[in-house]
């Protein structure tokens, strides 16, 4: 056994003493789910294992109808928290890796019971798609069915209920995160939701589909690749890197960068590249991957934003690949969300990307779905009333979620409810330089999951929060993203404890054998040399604030820093600015009374229209 973990551990919540439990490990498989998920709902296994490198009764269960769930309750620390962690992609997996809590003392020396979920299906391609159960497991139902069960066992084994409860996740996650605070407030005291695919009826199907199209020749080859990102970055930190004061590599807004990429295309009528200039070709691929689809007769905008100037590097993987013959990934991510998932009536079995069409009549096809799939609905008024706490954040740098879904968010959460209110439960963190949910040229190992317990329990709001460099060769992080590692180990380490090895994450999709991701295909992560990393620390601040240089001391040290007003721009206006006003949600099976415990019940879905019927998809334009 460890030694005694002292009381409190957290300087940011209040101090809890350590519990230890009341029953046996073993006893938990007797533990009854059939009231959470219906008949069939049980504990498959419990078994001592690890959690965070300490000892842990680790418990596994299915709730109706194959909702796999895991839940780690620490033997001799827990200090009376839960913690639920989301998962990235489609999922089709559980990860029990935590994010955007480098350094919680909390979570280090096991203060937390952790639990996650597969989100109710075993594969990795959207072919879950076809069963409307799954589709309604996907959208909300695991997430919040994971939560009662995982406090239905925590009461059993310690013979208390949990103090405070936290959720934690990014990308689909970030998602997840959303939806628990929209349908179900009162599960959860803090939620931190991070480079959230809240959009995801757009963001699986038009902005993917655009990206990969955009940058698809003629040829069927890609135009931009991956070596030649750099020509077209250092462009963009040669005329906007100097904006917020300081030439380190970093953009602390990129919207207030204008920012053409005519200005680093070659000289002359040659569609031809240069060592240090784009061809016409690499220019016009680069400006539509920046700019997002367009209704062709109206010019209105489909998506809310693209990737932000600054983040050019980390598009390599996504819809860049390391060569032009490799298939992009965004086109992988949008076909398995487009055949199963997105429309009411699927595609015809031979459906291609090319047969995606770019316009508002499409756009509208999507709306059926927004109130399964989707978490913009910024009525938070039940959450805020129980005492809840949000906090968003995302990268900067993000080519998989552009950072201004976040921000629009942000800004149709403050409309709803007001300002002052608002500002009393609910923050956004923009991270500079950072890519999905982890990695990039900026700082991205951040603590919000401490300021978050201080928030939740002793009432202070969060400020600034220190970000950091990773240390040199560190595997990336996991969080929010599947990283192709078999699911369960017999060693009993929660699978998901620590990243992908190599030097890049991978990226969300894939299914490779017995449907476990398997990230993008091989060969598509080769980009060569990495770039010198800087070692540095750096404020981050609530939106629209920005760190700001003092005017000395090292440029490299958070100390340097200080908070500066921002702009809270507005989001441009697009076809689904509207999606950001509150709206009914949607379900096909109401869950048991006693489950759902707060609000109305969902609305009852229409009749899910026939699978494989032809779809109204419009022919390639």
């Amino acid at each position: 056994m460890p030694p005694p973990v002292p009381a409190g551990l957290v300087p940011g919540g209040v101090a809890l003493s350590v519990v230890t439990p009341i029953a046996s490990c073993e006893a938990l498989t007797t533990t009854a789910l059939i009231d959470i998920g219906g008949r069939g709902s049980q504990v498959t296994k419990a078994t001592k294992g690890t959690s965070q490198g300490l000892p842990a009764c680790v418990v596994e269960g299915v709730l109706a109808p194959s909702i796999q769930f895991r839940v780690a309750l620490p033997l001799g620390s827990w200090t009376q928290r839960f913690l639920q962690v989301g998962c990235g992609g489609l999922c089709g997996r559980i990860g029990m890796e935590v994010g955007a809590a480098d350094g919680c003392l909390n979570l280090t020396q096991g203060g937390f019971a952790i639990a996650s979920t597969d989100m109710g299906h075993q594969d990795n391609d959207g072919s879950f798609g076809l069963d409307a159960q799954k589709r309604e497991d996907f959208a909300h139902r695991a997430v919040h069915l994971t939560a009662v069960a995982s406090k239905r066992l925590i009461q059993r084994f310690y013979g208390r209920p949990q103090r405070f409860a936290y959720f934690s996740g990014c990308s689909d996650g970030g998602r997840e995160a959303l939806v628990e605070a929209q349908r179900y407030p009162e599960d959860f005291d803090g939620i931190l939701a991070g480079a959230a695919a809240l959009n995801f009826q757009v963001q699986n199907s038009l902005y993917h589909g655009w990206q990969a199209r955009a940058n698809t020749g003629p040829d069927g080859n890609a135009i931009l690749i991956a070596p030649r990102l750099a020509v077209l970055h250092q462009a963009v930190l040669k005329q906007c890197d100097g904006l917020d004061g300081r030439l380190d590599g970093l953009i602390a807004d990129p919207r207030l960068c204008k920012f053409d990429p005519a200005v680093v295309q070659c000289p002359g009528d040659e569609d031809k590249p240069g060592p240090n200039c784009l061809s016409r070709s690499e220019t016009t691929a680069a400006r539509q991957l920046y700019e997002g689809p367009r209704d062709p007769q109206t010019g209105e905008r489909l998506t809310a934003g693209g990737p932000q100037p600054g983040s050019e590097l980390g598009w390599a993987g996504v819809f860049v690949p390391a060569q032009a013959s490799q298939p992009i990934f965004s086109e992988r991510i949008a076909l398995q969300a487009l055949q199963h998932l997105i429309f009411e009536v699927d595609p015809p079995q031979d459906f291609k990307l090319a047969d995606l069409r770019f316009d508002r009549a499409t756009f509208d096809q999507l709306r059926a779905r927004h109130p399964l799939f989707d978490a913009t609905n910024p009525d938070l008024s039940r959450f805020a009333a129980r005492g809840g706490k949000l906090v968003i954040w995302h990268g900067w740098s993000d080519p998989h979620i552009s950072p201004l879904n976040s921000i629009a968010y942000h800004q149709a959460v403050r409309r709803f409810m007001g300002e002052d209110k608002a500002q009393a439960f609910e923050r956004l963190y923009l991270l500079p330089g950072v890519y999905h949910c982890a990695g990039g040229e900026g700082p991205s190992a951040i603590d919000l999951l401490t300021p978050m317990m201080g928030w939740v329990e002793q009432g202070r709001a969060p400020a600034g929060v220190v970000a950091s460099t990773p240390p040199p060769r560190q595997r990336p992080s996991g969080f929010g993203q599947p990283d192709g590692k078999p699911d369960g180990k017999p060693d009993g380490k929660l699978a998901g404890e620590g990243g992908p090895p190599g030097g890049r994450p991978p990226m969300a999709g894939g299914s490779g054998p017995q449907g476990r991701p398997d990230g993008p295909p091989p060969g598509m992560m080769d980009f060569g040399p990495a770039a010198p990393v800087i070692q540095r620390t750096r404020p981050v601040y609530p939106y629209p604030q920005v760190a700001r240089y003092k005017g000395q001391g090292d440029v490299n040290l958070a100390d340097s820093y200080g908070p500066v007003s921002g702009s809270d721009i507005p989001v441009p206006a697009w076809a689904g600015s509207d999606l950001f006003q509150p709206y009914p949600v949607r379900a096909v099976n109401k869950v048991a009374p006693d489950v759902q415990r707060v609000g109305p019940a969902p609305a009852p879905a229409p009749a899910p229209a026939p699978a494989r019927a032809s779809a109204p998809v419009p022919a390639a334009r």
